[in-house]
């Protein structure tokens, strides 16, 4: 699993934030588009792609994608 992947995974979930805002340091909560459906799409998107569970504590609790990426990791 690469940070590269998840980002662009995580990037594809939203229709329109431009795709060179999303970094590993990039702050995903502050993004305009950012929103309760969208971190429901972000949990079956980890689900589906890294066949991780994660919950919505683990989204809170992450404040960049690359916070969120340790976590997806860690439980892989």
């Amino acid at each position: 699993m690469e940070i590269n992947d998840f980002i662009q995974n995580f990037a594809s979930q939203f229709e329109e934030t431009e795709a060179n805002k999303f970094t590993a340091t990039t702050e995903f909560r502050s993004l305009e588009e950012w929103s309760s459906l969208l971190a429901l799409s972000i949990i079956a998107m980890v689900d589906d792609v890294y066949n991780v569970r994660i919950k919505g504590d683990d989204i809170k609790n992450s404040k960049t994608i690359e916070d969120l990426y340790n976590i997806v990791k860690l439980k892989k």
